[in-house]
């Protein structure tokens, strides 16, 4: 069985961006075979959320290499180039462009490495491979559709698996029941409901306001509830002192920081990035609110301080038990349908690397986001967007994508650089 030098779980902006920083510093000598595995049969970025005048938050010079490499032919510049409308965009007068644009630039990136991954398949296992003592190797296991299982050998392994929906525990037992979806399913699900006229979205941040406005201007006698904790929805802070919190430099501070003052400092930027929609998007939210009430409308409504303590569903629609927070006051709402944006969990690294637990512990990872391993275990294995408690919360982001995964490119030569153990027989 032939042997990857390298394997990277996930097909995302993140391992998009590590082969893109593989294929620039390609020099003799200094090739690694590269491999990604990719659960989507096709490149596809948040899907569910590709709305209708939704934009990116981000500047578009965080494109997958400006940042480590200006004059990369895979800047999102160069997109425009080629796509011939860079003095369209230019005369846009904006730095962030749709994320349907940005969406194709992305896809335009993995097109030029679809020889290098291989997409339709789910990678549910990584083992490892024994020369004597020593993990000299990795055994990823992957199940494609038709449920055919394939074995790999790799050298070493990137995991970028990217993040899995948040459901709260209460709506867990709901999880098989087509009314109640996350948001990351948005625009397909809500299609599959189409007679659903009272629906209910929980959450305060980003995906919870752009699909309140998408369910209001959908049709007219729709009736909308924004369910959320919080006494207001809070903008994103985007002023230039915090936001070097996302600049690359800054992971030095928050990585060279002991525990406490790492976890004061995600306390205290906690809002950058979570429940925190653009100032541009509440500002929409709270003219329809409005003009609803110059109207005299009802149908959309703002259930603030307000927590779901109870979930039923029967033919008739999904009944949530709502608690003020205010007053402990409990009321009872049916919908239609209900919307969580929610947000997402990391944890899927732990799973997949479970076998490897006896070697790798609890997946602490260094300065370069290599797991951290005895001597007895030869693989390099590298964290992208797992890594928010030790790096800061840019990790899950695209801030520091480029530089991240030119960091981690440079890490994995080293690696290759040392004697390699007699190669590992196949353990079946």
């Amino acid at each position: 069985m032939q042997i990857h030098d390298l394997v990277g779980i996930g097909f995302g902006p993140s391992n998009i961006a590590l082969a893109i920083a593989l294929d620039e510093q390609r020099q003799p000598g200094r090739h690694l075979d590269a491999l990604f595995i990719e659960r989507q049969n096709t490149f596809a970025w948040h899907p569910g959320m590709l709305l209708d005048q939704t934009h990116m938050q981000i500047s578009f010079i965080k494109d997958l290499a400006t940042l480590r490499n200006p004059t990369s032919r895979f800047s999102f510049l160069n997109y425009l180039h080629e796509k011939q409308r860079l003095a369209d965009f230019i005369n846009l007068k904006t730095f962030y462009p749709s994320r349907h644009e940005f969406n194709d630039y992305l896809a335009w990136a993995a097109a030029q490495f679809d020889d290098y991954c291989a997409y339709g398949e789910d990678v549910f296992e990584v083992l490892p491979e024994y020369s004597g003592e020593t993990v000299s190797a990795l055994r990823i296991r992957s199940r494609d559709a038709n449920g055919h299982v394939r074995d790999r050998l790799a050298r070493h392994l990137v995991v970028s698996p990217g993040g899995s929906a948040n459901i709260p525990e209460v709506f867990k037992p709901l999880h098989a029941d087509p009314r109640v979806f996350h948001s990351s399913r948005y625009r397909d699900a809500i299609d599959r409901v189409p007679r659903a006229r009272r629906i209910a979205v929980l959450g305060a941040g980003q995906s919870a306001a752009e699909i309140f406005l998408d369910l209001q201007g959908r049709t007219p006698d729709m009736q909308v509830d924004l369910i959320m904790r919080a006494r207001a929805i809070k903008p994103s802070d985007d002023s230039p002192f915090v936001n070097e919190i996302f600049n690359a430099e800054f992971i030095n501070d928050v990585y060279g920081a002991s525990e406490a003052e790492r976890s004061s400092m995600l306390r205290e930027f906690w809002h950058t990035n979570y429940a925190c929609p653009d100032l541009e998007l509440i500002q929409q939210i709270f003219k329809v609110l409005y003009e609803q009430k110059v109207s005299g409308g009802t149908r959309l409504r703002m259930k603030r301080r307000h927590e779901v303590r109870g979930v039923t569903a029967d033919h008739d629609g999904i009944h949530l038990r709502l608690t003020d927070l205010h007053n402990e006051q409990a009321t009872a709402e049916r919908y239609d349908a209900v919307v969580l944006a929610t947000g997402y969990e990391r944890a899927l690294h732990r799973q997949l690397l479970a076998p490897l637990a006896p070697w790798l512990g609890d997946c602490s990872v260094d300065r370069n986001y290599q797991v951290r391993s005895p001597a007895n275990f030869r693989p390099a294995i590298f964290l992208q967007g797992a890594c928010e408690n030790t790096h800061g919360l840019s990790d899950t982001l695209l801030s520091v994508t480029a530089v991240r995964t030119g960091e981690i490119c440079d890490a994995l030569m080293e690696a290759q650089r040392k004697p390699w153990p007699q190669a590992a027989a196949p353990a079946y």
